[in-house]
C-alpha cells in the first residue's frame, strides 16, 4: 500500500483538529453570553440550567443594572448573587429555565499541551472563537487587589477584553478555566481561574453571596531574617513578614502585635511572606484562637490572636 501524500494527510490532520474545536464550541457555545454593566462589558457562561451565570467580578463591579445577552440575541437583566475579588470571579442570576448550559470539568485532568479553545464575546449569533493550547498549570497571578490567586491556567489562545469571564473549553466540551486576564504587551500570555477553584467559588458566592475568609488586620512586606538571628532563634526559614500597618481594634491590634514585628508563623504554618499568610488565613480561622510566632527585636516572640470575619467583598 503506497503512503499517502503528505498534503492528504495534513488535510485529515486539519480535519480532526477543526472537527474537535467545532465540537467544543457547538457545545458550549449557546451558553456563552455577553454581559454588559455600564459603559463596559465582557463575557459570561450558564453554568446551571435555571438561569446561573458565571462571569468575571471585575466586568460587573460597581453599581448599575447588568444585562446579558444570549445567543439568539435575547437580552435581559441579571441579577449579582456574589462576586469575590479574591478570585476574579462572580455569579449572576436570570430569570429563566431550561437554558443551554455548559459543564464544569475537573482541572486537576488538564495536562500541558490539551487543546484549549477559548469562547467570548457574542454580539446576537457572532461568537469570537479563539484556540490555542494548555502552556502552563498551576500559575500564580496577582488580581487587582493584590492578592496572589493561585490555581491558574495559562493559555495562548488569543483572548481580548470582551473575552473577560467567558470559558476556556476543553475539546470535549468541558469549562476548564473561566478567562480572566491578558497581561498587556506580553505576546501569547493569557490565563483562565482554573475550573477546580471557579467550582469552589461558586458554590460560596450560591450559598452565602461572598466568599467567607478570615483576616488580623495587617498590611505587610517580605523581609529576610539575618541569619544570625534565623540562627540564635533556630529559625528553618529565611525571610518573614514584617508588619507595615496595624489596623486599630483588628485581631492583630488586639493580640498585642506591633508596627515592625516580623511574622514568621501563623499556627503551625510558616509564613515566609505575605501570600503564605493569606493561604492560612480561610474561612475555617474565623472566630478560632491561633496562636502567632513573631520576631521582635531579634528575639522570638508568641502571643494568640483570633482572626476575624474580612469584610472586604
Amino acid at each position: 500500500m503506497r503512503p499517502e501524500p503528505s498534503s492528504r494527510r495534513d488535510d485529515i490532520l486539519l480535519d480532526a483538529y477543526s472537527q474537535a474545536v467545532i465540537q467544543a464550541v457547538q457545545a458550549v457555545g449557546p451558553a456563552v453570553v455577553r454581559v454588559e454593566h455600564g459603559r463596559g462589558g465582557g463575557s459570561g457562561v450558564i453554568f446551571t440550567p435555571d438561569g446561573f451565570i458565571l462571569t468575571n467580578s471585575h466586568v460587573v463591579e460597581g453599581n448599575g443594572a447588568v444585562k446579558i445577552t444570549l445567543v439568539d440575541g435575547q437580552t435581559m437583566s441579571a441579577e449579582r448573587i456574589g462576586a469575590d475579588p479574591d478570585t476574579d470571579l462572580a455569579v449572576l442570576s436570570v430569570d429563566q429555565h431550561a437554558l443551554p448550559f455548559a459543564r464544569l470539568g475537573d482541572s486537576r485532568l488538564l495536562q500541558v499541551g490539551q487543546v484549549a479553545v477559548a469562547i467570548g464575546n457574542p454580539y446576537g449569533f457572532h461568537h469570537s472563537v479563539t484556540t490555542g493550547v494548555v502552556s502552563a498549570l498551576g500559575r500564580a497571578l496577582r488580581t487587582r487587589n493584590g492578592r496572589l490567586m493561585e490555581d491558574v491556567v495559562q493559555t495562548d489562545a488569543a483572548l481580548n477584553p470582551g473575552n473577560s469571564g467567558g470559558p476556556l473549553v476543553t475539546t470535549g466540551g468541558e469549562v476548564m478555566g473561566i478567562n480572566t486576564a491578558i497581561i498587556q504587551h506580553a505576546q501569547g500570555l493569557c490565563f483562565a481561574i482554573a475550573s477546580r477553584t471557579v467550582t469552589f467559588v461558586a458554590s460560596r458566592l450560591m450559598r452565602d453571596g461572598r466568599v467567607r475568609r478570615s483576616y488580623i488586620g495587617v498590611a505587610g512586606q517580605r523581609v529576610p531574617i539575618a541569619r544570625a538571628v534565623a540562627r540564635n532563634q533556630q529559625l528553618a526559614i529565611s525571610s518573614g513578614v514584617r508588619i507595615v500597618t496595624l489596623v486599630p481594634k483588628s485581631p492583630a491590634s488586639k493580640a498585642g502585635l506591633k508596627v515592625g514585628d516580623v511574622i514568621i508563623a501563623l499556627g503551625e504554618h510558616a509564613t515566609s511572606g505575605i501570600d503564605d499568610l493569606h493561604r492560612v488565613l480561610t474561612e475555617d480561622r474565623i472566630g478560632i484562637e491561633v496562636p502567632v510566632t513573631l520576631l521582635r527585636d531579634g528575639r522570638r516572640v508568641s502571643l494568640t490572636l483570633t482572626p476575624a470575619e474580612s469584610q472586604h467583598h
